[in-house]
């Protein structure tokens, strides 16, 4: 099996050839796997969900997601970039370090000394079931960098901002899930992708969730990030009902859905 996408081009073209010459030398069968797919086809293998609302949240996804009528629907996105693409690119201006990565040193930021925060007002942009983060991003960027009129950068630590935007962004994630969960019946919000790693997003979903009477399913960085155990396990399930690619399909697309 391999990433059919969604994905950067470089690595799925490479993963797409290997796995053609392989099938070719020792005549095995091809599963051609969806990478969102995959990350929840693991998070349900892993937190033991039944039937929960996903939220996939990552550096280039941000999706609400449910299954009905044997496929996976999008019941929400974002309309411009995904959220972790927004804490990794104000994490860049604030020249914060990407070891181990920059969203999760905002995350380490935003809680130290958490009594002392003070929260800036930031646009809120929940359109429907849909969100949006680049107007955010540019508006606590002008803000940073002085560009913003009666409102001055030094009057904020970058622990403020980093608290600002975290609880900004995920608010609204939580707000679509719910209503997810409310539109589906659901009592179980998986939470899969990179970002899903954040404990503050842990805790804010799982408020939600316990006031509906449900619960958070989520799980730690092992499995959160890409990996090749979730991209194994999928295309073994879809084997295993009998799903293969054709040799002429095993393409690649960047925009997979």
């Amino acid at each position: 099996c391999y990433t059919k996408g969604p994905g950067i081009g470089g690595p799925l073209s490479v993963g797409a050839l290997i796995v053609r010459t392989l099938s070719l030398l020792y005549n095995i069968p091809i599963v051609g796997v969806n990478h969102c797919i995959a990350h929840i086809e693991m998070g349900r293998l892993v937190t033991g969900a039944d039937n929960p609302a996903i939220l996939y949240v990552s550096g280039g996804n941000t999706q609400v997601i449910a299954y009905s009528q044997q496929k996976y629907r999008i019941f929400g996105e974002t309309i411009d970039i995904a959220v972790g693409n927004c804490l990794d690119r104000f994490a860049r201006q604030l020249k914060i370090s990407n070891d181990p990565s920059p969203g999760y040193n905002i995350e380490q930021l935003a809680k130290k000394n958490i009594k002392e925060r003070k929260y800036l007002e930031l646009p809120y942009i929940v359109k429907g079931m849909d969100v949006s983060f680049s107007g955010i991003l540019t508006y606590i960027s002008d803000l940073y960098a002085g560009r913003i009129k009666n409102q001055k950068a030094e009057d904020y630590s970058i622990e403020d901002f980093c608290f600002s935007l975290q609880e900004t962004v995920f608010a609204m994630l939580v707000e679509t899930t719910e209503r997810a969960m409310a539109h589906c019946g659901s009592s179980e919000v998986l939470l899969v992708g990179g970002v899903a790693c954040n404990v503050r997003l842990q805790e804010m979903m799982q408020t939600m969730a316990s006031e509906r009477g449900g619960k958070v399913c989520a799980m730690d960085d092992r499995y959160c990030i890409d990996n090749g155990a979730m991209i194994a396990y999928t295309g073994l399930l879809m084997h295993m009902n009998g799903h293969t690619t054709p040799l002429a399909e095993t393409t690649f697309t960047q925009r997979y859905r």
